[in-house]
C-alpha cells in the first residue's frame, strides 16, 4: 500500500503524508481534484471536469489537459510514497480511490453520526465530546480556493453539515447545565450568522438559564430588526414562544439533569476516536492565528539529542519571566533551518496562538540583511495589527509587539540570523513566548538569557547520513549496496544538503546504482576536495546538482538567480526563458526534486510559490555571470518586468471595470496567454496581496538597473492595490525609487506619476502643504511632457486638497479643468472620480442641489461600467450625503448601504470610515439614536485604526450632535474640542470653524 494520504477539504485543501504536506501543483490540478473529493469513490466524468475548470469555455485541447493533470497528480502521489494508483480511470472519468487513505470530511460526517448515536442513547457528554472532535477537523471554509459550481456547492453543503453540527452540539452543552460557558461562543456565532434561529435560540436560552433575562430579551429585540430589515418576516415560531415563555419565566425553561453514564449504550462508529480529549464546550470557529513556519524538511534524519536539548524549551515557556530562546549554530547547509523546522512543527501544539516566522537573510551576499523594522510590521500584521496602526519608529514597533505578545503564548523562529543586534528587537518582553534562532554566529549575548537551550550542529554520523540517503532513495536500492551507500556518505562528507543533493540524483536515475554515482563523485576530485573544506563545500553541492540539471533546467536556475523578488510562481519562470507556463512549472518541478528550490505556499490565486534559498541563490546568479552574455540577461531580466507589467495592469483595469486609473509608459507589453490571466486575476487584488513583496522588489530591481519606465508604470499599476489594503509605507518606497530612477533618466512622465504618488499618500494621511507641494510639480512636469490626462489626473487631487484647506471655489474650478479634459479623452473612469468629488465640494460649500446634479451623473455612470467598483462606493457615498442634506432620509440611507457593502468587500478601511459615518448620520436624523450611536461608534473606530484624522474629526462632529441629543454635554463637548485639535493639526480650516462654531453653540 505504501504511505497513507490524508486529504484535507475542511479549509483549504490539501493533502499531507505523515506531518508532511505534498504539493498539488496549479490551479487547474488542485480543481480536478477538489471534484474527486467532491464525490469520493464515484466517478466523476471527464465533461463535468472541463466545463469545471475552464467555466464552460474549454478550449480544444481540455480533455487532453485533463488527463495531463490527473497524470501529474499521479506523480505527486507516487512521489510522495503511495503504492497504487489513487486516482483510477473509470469510463466516462476518473475515480478517486480512498481505501486506505483518510479523508476529514468524511471522518467529520462518521463522528456527527456517533455524536447523534450517543445523544439518543443520551450519553450527552460523550456526545459533546464527538462533536468537538468533528468540528475540531475544520480550519476554514471547505475547499477554499478552489472554485467551481460544483465544488462550491459541496462546500455549501458542507458548511451546513458544520453549522447542524455546532447547534447540535451547542444543545448536549445546554442539557448538562453549561449555560455561562456557552454564552461568548455562541454570541460570536450569532454575529456572523444572524439569520440562523437556532443557534440564536440556544443563545436565548444559555442567556435566561445564566440569569440574564434582559439580555434574552435584547438577542430576541435585535432578531426581529434583522428580519423585518433584511427579510421582510418575523422570526419563527420557536424563537416567538421562546420569547413568550421567557417572559412569564416558563418552568419548563429551567434545565433538565440529563442522564450522564449509561454503559450500555452504543458508542460511535469505529475509527471516530471518541477517547481523545476534547475541550467541554465547543465555540465558534477560533479566530485565526498566525502559523507561518514553511514546510517542514522531509526524509529527516538523526539529530536526536538535538531535539531532546530543544524540547527543553517547553518547559520553560508560559513562566512569567524572559522568553525562552533557543540557539542553532553550525556551517552552512548543516542542517539548521531543518532542525529549526523539525523542532517547530513538533512543538506547534504547545503554542496555540501561532507560529511566526521570518529569514532576516544575514547571509545572503546579494542582499542586505532584512531588518527588525521590516519584520515587525510583517509579524505585527500577522498577529492582527492593521497596517495604519504600525508606527514607523522602530522603538515604538518593538513596544507594539511586545504589548501585543504580553498575553500570547507564540512560538517565534527566527532563521539566519547574522547578529544579535539583528535578533535583539524581535525578542518578546514575557516568558509565554518562545523565540529560535538559528545562525552561523554564536551569539554570546543571546546564550546568557535564561531558560535557553543552545545547540551546535556538528556532521551526521555515518548511519545517520546513511539513513538520510535510504529515506529519500528508498530501502530496495540501499539494502544491497550499503557499503556503497556509506563511501557516498563519505564523498558528501556526511552534510545534509550534500547528500540531499546526491540522494535527489539517484531517486531521480532508477536505473543508476549506487556504485555509479560513488564512481561519478570519485571522478570529480577536485569539486570533492573543495566539498570537503570550509564555505566551498556548499559550492561544490550545488554545482554537482546544476552539472545533471537537463539544459533547460539550468538555464531557468541561473535566470532566477538574476531576479531580487523573495518567491515566485510559474509564470516568472516561463518569462524567464520566453516559454509557455507548462514548461517553466515542469523545469521548476525538476529544480524542486533536484532540491535547488522550495515551495513556500499556495498563495490566495491558487499558486504554488518557489523561492531559491538564499546559498542557492547566490550559486544560480554566479553561474548566470558566468555563463549568459550581458544581453541574455538583461533580456530575461526585462521579459519577467514586462510580464509582472502586463499581469498589474491588467488586475488594476479589471478591478476598476475595465478602466485603469493610472498614466503608462511606452513600454512594450508582454503577451500573456488570456487563459493565465482569467486564472491569476480570479481576484484581483488579492493577487496583488500575493505578488507584494515580489512586487516591491521587482520596483525596486528595475528602478537600480535603469528600467526606469518599468519601474513607475508597475508602481502606478499597483496604486489602487497599495492604497486600499493600506500598505502606505511599500507605495512610498515604489515612489521613492521608481522616482529616483526617472530623474536619473529624464523621464518628465515617470517624475509626474511618481510625484502624483506621493502627493496622494500625504493626502491620505492630511499632510495638505506637503500634497500639494509633490502634486503642483506633478501639474507641472505633466505640462512639460504634453500628457494631457496625466496632468488632470493630478489636478483631481490638487483640487482635493484645496477643498480640504476650504478654499472651495478654486476646488470647483480644478475639477471643471480636469473634467474637460477626461472628457475629451473619453476616460470615464477619472469623469466619474471628478464628478463625485465636485459633489462633495458643492456640499462643502452648502449648495445640495448642485451636489446632487454631479452625484447621480456620477452614479449613473459607475452604473453604466456594469461593476461595483472603489469609485462606484465613492459616489455613491456622494449621493447619501446629498440626499442627506435635503433630507431624503430613506434615499441617503440606501446609498450608504450599497457604499458600505462595496467598500467592505474590497477591504477599502478608510472608505469604510467615510460610509459609516454617512450611514450612523443618517440614521440620527431619523431618530434611531440607538442604531445611529452604534454605527458612528464603528465609523470613528475604522477611521482610528486606519489613521484617517479627516474623517475621525468629521465622525466626532456628529457623535457630539448625537451626544448633545441624548442631553449628554460633557461628552458632546469632548468630542467637539478632540475634533477641533485634530482639524487644526491637519490645516483643515473649514472643518476646524465648524467645529469652533459647534463648541460656542455648546457652551452658550
Amino acid at each position: 500500500m505504501g504511505e497513507q494520504l490524508r486529504f484535507n477539504v475542511l479549509g483549504p485543501l490539501t493533502v499531507t503524508v505523515g506531518e508532511a504536506g505534498v504539493p498539488l501543483g496549479g490551479a487547474r490540478q488542485r480543481t480536478i481534484l477538489a471534484l474527486l473529493l467532491v464525490m469520493p469513490g464515484r466517478v466523476v466524468p471527464v465533461d463535468t471536469m472541463v466545463d469545471t475548470v475552464w467555466n464552460r469555455n474549454p478550449p480544444p485541447t481540455a480533455r487532453t489537459q485533463v488527463a495531463i493533470c490527473v497524470a501529474a497528480l499521479r506523480k505527486i502521489f507516487k512521489s510522495a510514497g503511495v503504492g497504487g494508483d489513487v486516482i483510477v480511470t473509470a469510463h466516462p472519468g476518473y475515480r478517486l480511490d480512498t481505501a486506505g487513505h483518510d479523508v476529514d470530511s468524511l471522518r467529520f460526517a462518521e463522528l456527527v453520526r456517533g455524536a447523534e448515536q450517543y445523544a439518543r442513547s443520551g450519553l450527552l457528554a460523550e456526545a459533546a465530546q464527538a462533536y468537538a472532535q468533528a468540528l475540531g477537523l475544520w480550519r476554514g471554509p471547505a475547499f477554499a480556493g478552489v472554485s467551481g459550481p460544483a465544488v462550491e456547492d459541496e462546500a455549501e453543503r458542507l458548511e451546513e453539515h458544520r453549522l447542524n453540527a455546532y447547534d447540535d452540539s451547542i444543545l448536549a452543552h445546554l442539557e448538562l447545565g453549561q449555560h455561562q460557558e456557552l454564552i461568548p461562543g455562541l454570541a460570536a456565532m450569532v454575529r456572523e450568522y444572524p439569520l440562523r434561529e437556532r443557534t440564536r435560540h440556544h443563545l436565548m436560552l444559555a442567556q435566561y438559564r445564566s440569569g440574564r433575562r434582559a439580555d434574552a430579551m435584547e438577542t430576541y429585540r435585535d432578531a426581529h430588526s434583522q428580519f423585518i430589515e433584511e427579510l421582510g418576516i418575523e422570526p419563527g415560531p420557536d424563537l416567538k414562544e421562546l420569547h413568550d415563555a421567557i417572559l412569564r419565566d416558563d418552568p419548563s425553561l429551567a434545565p433538565v439533569p440529563a442522564v450522564v453514564d449509561r454503559p450500555d449504550a452504543p458508542g460511535p462508529a469505529a475509527g471516530s476516536a471518541a477517547a481523545a480529549p476534547a475541550p467541554a464546550v465547543p465555540a465558534a470557529p477560533p479566530a485565526a492565528v498566525p502559523a507561518e513556519l514553511p514546510p517542514d524538511i522531509p526524509a529527516f534524519t538523526g539529530r536526536a539529542e538535538e531535539l531532546t536539548a530543544l524540547h527543553g524549551l517547553l518547559a520553560g515557556a508560559g513562566e512569567e519571566r524572559a522568553p525562552t530562546t533557543g540557539l542553532i549554530t553550525g556551517a552552512a547547509g548543516i542542517g539548521k533551518s531543518g532542525l529549526a523546522m523539525r523542532w517547530a512543527f513538533r512543538s506547534a501544539e504547545h503554542f496555540p496562538d501561532g507560529q511566526l516566522f521570518a529569514d532576516l537573510r544575514g547571509y545572503d551576499e546579494n542582499h542586505e540583511p532584512v531588518s527588525a523594522h521590516d519584520v515587525l510590521s510583517r509579524f505585527l500584521r500577522s498577529l492582527g495589527v492593521p497596517g495604519e496602526q504600525i508606527p514607523g519608529d522602530l522603538e515604538e514597533r518593538v513596544s507594539l509587539y511586545r504589548s501585543v505578545l504580553a498575553d500570547r503564548r507564540v512560538l517565534i523562529v527566527l532563521d539566519n540570523a547574522r547578529a544579535y543586534a539583528q535578533v535583539r528587537p524581535l525578542l518578546p518582553g514575557g516568558g509565554r513566548c518562545c523565540v529560535l534562532v538559528t545562525s552561523r554566529d554564536q551569539m554570546e549575548e543571546l546564550v546568557t538569557w535564561p531558560a535557553q537551550a543552545r545547540v551546535h550542529l556538528g556532521l551526521l554520523s555515518e548511519p545517520e547520513a546513511v539513513e538520510l540517503i535510504t529515506a529519500i532513495v528508498g530501502e530496495r536500492r540501499i539494502a544491497t549496496a550499503r557499503e556503497d551507500a556509506a563511501q557516498l556518505a563519505e564523498l558528501c562528507d556526511r552534510l545534509p544538503l550534500a547528500l540531499r543533493i546526491a540522494a535527489a540524483r539517484l531517486a531521480s536515475k532508477p536505473h543508476w546504482t549506487v556504485r555509479y554515482l560513488v564512481n561519478r563523485l570519485t571522478d570529480e576530485r577536485r569539486r570533492l576536495d573543495e566539498l570537503s573544506q570550509g564555505e566551498s563545500q556548499i559550492r561544490a553541492s550545488l554545482a554537482l546538482s546544476y552539472k545533471y540539471l537537463s539544459e533547460d533546467a539550468a538555464r531557468l536556475l541561473r535566470r532566477l538567480g538574476l531576479l531580487d523578488a523573495p518567491d515566485f510562481t510559474a509564470w516568472v519562470g516561463a518569462a524567464l526563458l520566453n516559454r509557455e507556463v507548462i514548461d517553466a512549472e515542469r523545469l521548476i518541478e525538476d529544480l524542486v526534486d533536484a532540491q535547488f528550490l522550495e515551495v513556500v505556499s499556495i498563495d490566495a490565486t491558487g499558486q504554488l510559490r518557489y523561492r531559491l534559498h538564499s546559498l542557492v541563490r547566490l550559486y544560480a546568479r554566479e553561474c548566470a555571470m558566468k555563463e549568459e552574455s550581458e544581453p541574455d540577461r538583461t533580456a530575461a531580466l526585462t521579459r519577467v518586468l514586462r510580464t509582472f507589467l502586463t499581469i498589474a495592469e491588467e488586475a488594476d483595469r479589471r478591478e476598476n471595470a475595465g478602466h485603469g486609473t493610472g498614466v503608462h509608459s511606452d513600454v512594450r507589453r508582454r503577451r500573456i496567454d488570456s487563459e493565465l490571466l482569467d486564472e491569476l486575476l480570479t481576484a484581483p487584488l488579492e493577487w496583488f496581496e500575493a505578488e507584494r513583496l515580489a512586487l516591491v522588489a521587482s520596483v525596486r530591481q528595475a528602478a537600480r538597473a535603469g528600467l526606469s519606465e518599468l519601474a513607475w508604470d508597475l508602481t502606478g499599476s499597483a496604486a489602487v492595490f497599495f492604497g486600499t489594503r493600506s500598505y502606505t509605507d511599500d507605495y512610498r518606497r515604489c515612489c521613492e525609487e521608481a522616482l529616483e530612477a526617472a530623474h536619473t533618466h529624464g523621464d518628465l512622465r515617470g517624475q509626474a506619476a511618481m510625484l502624483f504618488g506621493l502627493g496622494s499618500i500625504e493626502l491620505v494621511h492630511s499632510e495638505m502643504e506637503r500634497s500639494s507641494g509633490y502634486l503642483e510639480q506633478s501639474v507641472r512636469l505633466y505640462e512639460e511632457a504634453g500628457e494631457s490626462r496625466g496632468r488632470a489626473v493630478a489636478l483631481r487631487l490638487l483640487g482635493q486638497t484645496a477643498r480640504a484647506r476650504g478654499e472651495t471655489e478654486q476646488a470647483m474650478g480644478i475639477f471643471a479643468e480636469a473634467l474637460a479634459i477626461f472628457r475629451d479623452t473619453g476616460d470615464a473612469y477619472s469623469e466619474i472620480h471628478t464628478l463625485h468629488n465636485m459633489a462633495e465640494t458643492e456640499l462643502v460649500a452648502e449648495r445640495p442641489e448642485s451636489a446632487m446634479t454631479y452625484a447621480l451623473d456620477a452614479v449613473r455612470l459607475g452604473e453604466s461600467l456594469g461593476s461595483d467598483t472603489r469609485n462606484l462606493a465613492q459616489a455613491l457615498h456622494r449621493l447619501g450625503q446629498a440626499h442627506l442634506a435635503l433630507g431624503g432620509l430613506p434615499e441617503a440611507e440606501q446609498a450608504f448601504l450599497r457604499a458600505v457593502r462595496i467598500v467592505k468587500e474590497k477591504s477599502d478601511t478608510v472608505g469604510l470610515a467615510y460610509t459609516l459615518l454617512g450611514l450612523g448620520e443618517t440614521r440620527f436624523r431619523k431618530g434611531d439614536t440607538q442604531q445611529a450611536g452604534t454605527t458612528l461608534a464603528d465609523a470613528l473606530e475604522t477611521a482610528e485604526e486606519c489613521g484617517s484624522p479627516m474623517a475621525a474629526g468629521r465622525v466626532r462632529l456628529v457623535l457630539a450632535e448625537l451626544s448633545r441629543s441624548l442631553g449628554r454635554t460633557e461628552e458632546a463637548r469632548d468630542h467637539l474640542r478632540t475634533a477641533q485639535e485634530v482639524f487644526r493639526d491637519i490645516g483643515a480650516l473649514a472643518w476646524q470653524r465648524r467645529a469652533e462654531e459647534a463648541l460656542a453653540a455648546l457652551v452658550g
